[in-house]
């Protein structure tokens, strides 16, 4: 009884938050669209639109909080067990494995049993580091709320408002969090999580720091083991940031929750929701599949056409989502069943579709770009061209990697010359997004993130057209306000781990490591590369780009690399560790959405890892030649 209670009220939590969420995602469209066309139409911009819509991106965060606390998607768990159910719920073992553990003899119960037992530490200790980043941010928020004064300039709003805000939503998050395991009967797994969480923030503020090691090498030591237990990201690094106090860290719970709202709130970021809600969108309005219809019609009727297919839709579509794991879960749901059916092996198929939605934070528009821009002060425009190359070069790669490898034989008849100009008429309305976008944004007509509001109200406009049903188009406002808060939530959490790691000179230390390469890009490049590779085997990109841009950047630039051209290396580096083991976000969205086991698509995924590491290595010499010039 209680159990279906509580399963009642987190669903009802669930969509409420979601609603909310899509409602301030829709605010926050209407702000930024209405500035830009009063500034276009009578030549005065909407005052305080800026400070709004940093306001916005905070309201939206808070409200999503408790919804990334029990969501699997910011997670990385290298050891998920087999009865993990398709929603990322862990609902225990199997009746097969219960079989195995009631039967009393050999060896493979004990067996069974101590791997189930070890899994319930790991949840127990991953629990726990998630509710001590919310009691964490319910804690510093409040204390930040409490401690900043004044009002926001154009609003007129308390500045304390922000933060309050934050902490609210850690109380629903736990509460979230409460209401899920009471769902699932662990009330008492709960009980130990919250009291091992409460102890250790506790113990972090009580104990007189100890002087033991550097507190960046802990820090990076105490976010590894919590990621690797099976921690979401940003819960990682709120925890260990804050842990790192106990070791002598110069950051208390405020200043942490200051650095956090700062990190999160800048104007330049409000282009990630809106870019995410252009692809939910496209594929809402069926736009998308009239993308795969006018690729199928170029390249269909070649050999490996279908795989052809697969690859200039993603091409195509990149210019529109700016998200490769949309990417992956869009062709996943249009591509696999057709290549299936066509005789391809499921694992090659499923390779093919990963490999292929690396392009989609590489051409613009890029999610990853905008946060490069950011992170390390670079030009987004030039940064978006030098992607737009580099796109057009990994995707001619795995072309041919396609050709060779036959991702299938199967092949479409050939389209008559009406029937894909018809067809490329259809497919005109993904082509005007992207020319606001590009074009747009090279032109300095629209900031990037004015260029997202416009791609945004392009794509809601012509779903509305293209008759598409009002659940529907509700339906892509929820999606994108969820994926927008969990990036957003990355990218918060990672500004005090990133600023620890500064203040402990960790950039001056690499710098020094560094300088026995001296200024030859062509060794400081040959060095970098595999240091990059190596940080996409397990980050999130996003978290990677913040936490390594800032270090790798300077090393780069004092061998003569141009920035850009290093900005573009460095995002190829990170999306390529999309196909690799242990993580491989891309590879673990097609293997969710299709039911391959990751290991079989990481095996198959080597012709076209190939490919891509061969794009990387071509980019990397043309940048290094540069340098020396």
């Amino acid at each position: 009884m209680l159990a279906s209670m509580a399963q009642a009220l987190s669903l009802r939590l669930e969509r409420a938050l979601e609603l909310a969420g899509a409602l301030t995602l829709a605010v926050l469209l209407a702000t930024v669209t209405v500035s830009v066309a009063l500034r276009f139409v009578a030549a005065s911009g909407f005052t305080g639109a800026e400070e709004a819509a940093s306001w916005l991106l905070v309201t939206l965060v808070s409200i999503g909080l408790p919804l990334a606390s029990t969501a699997k998607g910011l997670r990385i768990d290298l050891f998920e067990g087999r009865s993990a159910s398709r929603d990322g719920r862990d609902h225990g073992p199997s009746a097969r494995d219960l079989e195995l553990i009631v039967d009393d003899g050999g060896t493979k119960p004990f067996s069974s049993k101590k791997s189930f037992m070890r899994r319930d530490l790991r949840t127990l200790f991953s629990g726990a580091i998630t509710l001590v980043a919310c009691i964490v941010v319910i804690s510093g928020s409040g204390k930040a709320a409490l401690d900043l004064g004044g009002v926001s300039p154009s609003l007129g709003l308390s500045e304390g408002l922000r933060p309050a805000m934050l902490s609210a939503g850690g109380v629903l998050a736990i509460v979230a969090i409460l209401l899920r395991h009471v769902a699932d009967g662990r009330l008492v797994a709960f009980a130990s999580m919250l009291a091992i969480a409460v102890g250790l923030h506790w113990a972090v503020g009580a104990v007189p720091p100890l002087d033991l090691v550097s507190p960046s090498f802990m820090l990076c030591c105490l976010a590894l083991v919590a990621i690797l237990a099976g921690t979401p990201l940003p819960h990682a690094f709120i925890a260990a940031a804050y842990v790192t106090v106990a070791f002598g860290a110069p950051m208390p719970e405020e200043a942490m929750a200051a650095t956090t709202l700062s990190g999160l709130s800048r104007y330049l970021l409000t282009a990630i929701p809106f870019f995410l809600l252009a692809g939910a969108l496209l594929t809402a309005s069926g736009i998308a599949s009239d993308l795969v219809c006018f690729a199928a019609a170029l390249v269909g009727h070649r050999r490996a056409g279908l795989g052809q297919t697969v690859l200039l839709t993603g091409v195509l579509f990149s210019g529109a989502s700016g998200s490769s794991i949309a990417n992956a879960a869009f062709g996943t749901a249009a591509f696999m069943p057709q290549l299936t059916a066509h005789g391809t092996p499921p694992a090659r198929a499923g390779a093919l579709i990963a490999a292929v939605s690396v392009l989609d934070n590489i051409i613009p528009p890029s999610i990853a770009f905008l946060i490069l821009a950011a992170a390390a002060d670079l030009s987004t425009g030039k940064l978006l061209a030098g992607g737009f190359v580099a796109g057009l070069l990994m995707a001619a790669t795995l072309a041919v990697a396609i050709h060779v490898n036959g991702a299938t034989t199967a092949r479409t008849a050939r389209a008559s010359a009406g029937e894909s100009r018809r067809l490329g008429v259809r497919a005109l309305p993904a082509f005007g997004l992207g020319i606001i976008v590009v074009a747009g944004i090279r032109a300095g007509v629209v900031s990037p993130t004015e260029a997202a509001a416009l791609a945004a109200a392009y794509t809601l406009i012509a779903a509305f057209l293209k008759r598409t049903a009002v659940y529907e188009v509700c339906a892509a406002f929820r999606q994108s306000a969820r994926e927008t808060t969990a990036i957003l939530l990355l990218i918060g959490s990672a500004a005090p781990f990133a600023f620890l790691i500064a203040v402990d000179g960790v950039a001056a230390h690499l710098s020094s490591a560094a300088s026995w390469l001296g200024s030859n890009p062509f060794l400081v490049i040959a060095a970098l590369n595999p240091l990059l590779l190596g940080v996409g085997l397990f980050l999130d990109i996003g978290a990677a780009i913040l936490l390594f841009a800032p270090l790798t950047l300077p090393i780069a630039v004092s061998a003569g690399i141009d920035p850009i051209h290093f900005g573009v290396i460095l995002v190829v580096n990170l999306m390529i560790g999309g196909l690799t083991p242990p993580v491989g976000i891309l590879v673990q969205t097609v293997g969710n959405a299709s039911g391959v086991p990751a290991v079989a698509l990481f095996a198959a995924s080597r012709p076209y890892l190939l490919a891509l590491l061969s794009a990387l290595g071509l980019l990397s010499f043309s940048a290094a030649l540069v340098a020396c010039f």
